[in-house]
């Protein structure tokens, strides 16, 4: 109907603002660490350690806002949650010790935790009344707004004190909540036009089946979010100590994966659309798996680029099917646990590397990264015709 699909248009316009929102923030943020570890005087240990109270409120915090989103609804968490998250971005700033920075941290954290399990949940529900797999096009957003956060935060570095620049985030984060918020508060999550059944060959109930495919689409999400870890930590050390790259041409290897895992979902779609979600996870876990192998290993500078950008298409529409899938099955409690998972691989990733750096070589460690894709596929291969045994029988 007319109505309905304009009132759709119209929250789907406001959540893939909240994603956006969500990576220029935080993209905003990581670019200030350099400037906010020498303004505490922590040193790198202290502030790693420091870092760990945004993983740790995060992985709380999603634990108990699908409880939060089935009391009060998805809508309503997301805008408060945007709020707190603008809000609790200044703070970092405004500390002076390695130990204030981490308690303030945890606060950040909880608000980018709970925003994340919030807006991927009500997206979840917006895909099923749209009918159409659109959920890689709000991790675009996220992924376009992580881009213009940190190109925008490299361009003022050099002019605002850190304390402006977070401030201004604030200021940017509430302006865009005031704006997009009051089409979330108004507009009653969309029922989908059909509910018999929560997932294709899925029982409606949770019962032990659902959940164990609820933690296996998290353990794809979590092999996806540890290659982007491990690329962000890892990547421009290998092209500039072992491929004896500039400092400039390594840092532009994170920049080939990121700009080609934002094209990979924008066009996420369409390739859903054409290849279904099973052969969508399969295909882009094995060419994931053969980029990183290339990245890793390849001799010459540019090699290891193309490996980088591969690596990031073929990874780009992972952990979106994964988390919509898992709330399909299990609501915004299946997105809590698909989300957690999946951030903990990406907190998994950086320090494994590490280890198996030191235990081996940095090529060597990153070639984990093209094992866990090549896991992913075969988890979604296998996944894919249990649930067609299941509709079928």
């Amino acid at each position: 109907m007319p109505g309905r699909s304009s009132s759709l248009t119209r929250l789907r316009i406001a959540l893939t603002v909240f994603f956006a929102l969500d990576g220029f923030v935080f993209a905003g943020w990581v670019v200030r660490i350099p400037a906010i570890k020498a303004q505490t005087g922590a040193s790198a240990s202290a502030l790693g350690l420091a870092l760990l109270g945004v993983s740790a409120g995060a992985v709380v915090t999603m634990t108990l806002t699908g409880r939060l989103c089935r009391r009060f609804g998805n809508h309503r968490v997301t805008v408060v949650c945007a709020v707190l998250l603008s809000l609790s971005v200044a703070l970092p700033p405004l500390t002076h010790s390695a130990l204030a920075l981490g308690l303030v941290l945890l606060f950040f954290g909880a608000a980018y935790g709970g925003i994340n399990v919030a807006f991927n949940s009500a997206a979840v529900e917006l895909v099923a009344a749209l009918r159409r797999p659109v959920m890689p096009s709000f991790h675009a957003a996220f992924s376009l707004g992580g881009m213009v956060g940190a190109g925008l935060g490299g361009l003022v570095a050099g002019v605002l004190s850190p304390t402006r620049h977070l401030l201004l985030l604030t200021l940017v984060g509430l302006l865009v909540t005031a704006a997009a918020g009051p089409t979330l508060l108004r507009h009653e999550p969309p029922a989908p036009p059909e509910r018999e059944l929560p997932a294709e060959g899925a029982p409606r109930s949770l019962d032990r089946r659902t959940r164990g495919l609820v933690i296996v689409f998290g353990v794809i999400a979590g092999c996806t979010a540890y290659g982007e870890g491990a690329l962000a930590d890892w990547g421009a050390l290998h092209l500039e100590q072992d491929l004896h790259a500039s400092a400039g041409a390594a840092a532009a290897g994170y920049s080939c994966f990121a700009l080609a895992m934002t094209v990979g979902r924008l066009t996420g779609t369409t390739l859903l659309e054409r290849l279904g979600r099973t052969r969508t996870v399969v295909a882009g876990g094995a060419t994931a798996a053969a980029g990183m192998l290339l990245g890793s290993l390849a001799p010459t500078l540019w090699a290891a680029l193309l490996g980088y950008a591969v690596t990031g298409i073929g990874l780009a529409n992972l952990f979106p099917v994964a988390v919509e899938r898992a709330g399909a099955l299990a609501g915004p409690g299946g997105v809590a646990t698909a989300s957690t998972l999946g951030y903990g691989g990406m907190l998994l990733g950086p320090p494994a590397i590490g280890f198996m750096a030191d235990w081996f070589t940095l090529p060597a460690a990153l070639t984990s990264v093209a094992v866990l894709a090549g896991v992913a596929a075969v988890v979604g291969a296998l996944v894919g015709a249990a649930t067609r045994r299941a509709a079928g029988g």
